[in-house]
């Protein structure tokens, strides 16, 4: 199930998978708008696995807990 989301094969922590962050919660809202994102804004030179890593807490925790 989560090889469907990672595909193509992209190595992501399982340490970032496991909670909502803040980061991930603002991606979750955003529902993946890179463009809103306060990462790419920051003009980072990599590429944002966010949207992939979202899936993943979605799927494991359900939806975040939003304040």
């Amino acid at each position: 199930m989560l090889n469907s989301v990672m595909q193509p094969a992209t190595e992501i922590s399982d340490s970032i998978t496991k909670n909502w962050t803040e980061q991930a919660i603002e991606c979750y809202t955003l529902n993946g708008n890179c463009a809103e994102c306060s990462i790419k804004k920051a003009h980072y030179s990599f590429d944002c696995q966010m949207p992939k890593i979202v899936e993943i807490l979605k799927m494991v925790n359900g939806a975040p807990k939003i304040k």
